[in-house]
């Protein structure tokens, strides 16, 4: 019975051990599908730029939401939109009810939806897709497939701790990973980075930004 005990209480102290490195993992494979969803994104931006004239997007009458004008010619499948952060929602298929996580840029202060990307002067430092969140205490996402109106789900107001995400225009108090301390971000130039909160809250286009007008160009 004593050495079953302490073949238990051993058992017991692995696990104890080995549980905080698998959620690692996992969170780790988390991020980087996260960022492959982002990346998917950017590249089905691209092709759709290629296509419209280097248009960010169209913005004409009846024009749907940037998701609905890469999907699905650009990007086939909805589960691209939704993030491994965005667990509560089940994957869905289809034009309404799919689970979008992620927004576009667009901001009181660059209005890039519908502009040309040549209005982005700095497209290395330029964030232009990003995780839209809800204020909660926890992760969570509110976007999904059916917005039928332009910008669709927005990253609005990144600066001054504010994050936000249509339709409630609520902000986000934290990242998506590690702790809430880190977040990925797509840039203009297509280029990706797993970044610190701190530092994306800092690091869009606003009218407080002293370097804004060497951003975006109005």
């Amino acid at each position: 019975m004593i050495e079953l005990l302490l073949v238990i209480a051993v058992i017991v102290v692995l696990a104890a051990i080995a549980y905080p490195t698998f959620i690692g993992i996992l969170e780790r494979a988390k991020a980087t599908k996260d960022m492959n969803n982002l990346r998917q994104i950017g590249i089905g931006t691209q092709l759709y730029m290629n296509d419209n004239d280097g248009a960010i997007f169209s913005t004409g009458v009846g024009a749907a939401s940037w998701m609905k004008q890469l999907h699905p010619k650009y990007l086939p499948s909805w589960n691209v939109f939704q993030s491994p952060f965005d667990a509560a929602r089940g994957a869905l298929e289809d034009d309404v009810n799919s689970p979008v996580s992620y927004g576009i840029n667009n901001g009181p202060s660059n209005n890039v939806v519908g502009a040309s990307a040549d209005k982005i002067s700095k497209p290395t430092i330029f964030i232009l897709f990003a995780p839209a969140q809800t204020p909660r205490a926890t992760v969570r996402f509110l976007g999904t497939a059916g917005f039928a109106t332009l910008p669709g789900v927005t990253v609005l107001g990144i600066g001054g701790n504010q994050a936000t995400s249509n339709p409630d225009g609520s902000a986000a108090i934290g990242g998506t990973h590690s702790t809430r301390t880190k977040i990925n971000a797509l840039f203009a130039d297509l280029h990706l980075e797993n970044m610190a909160w701190s530092v994306f809250t800092t690091n869009a286009s606003i009218p407080s930004d002293p370097s804004a007008t060497q951003r975006w160009t109005p």
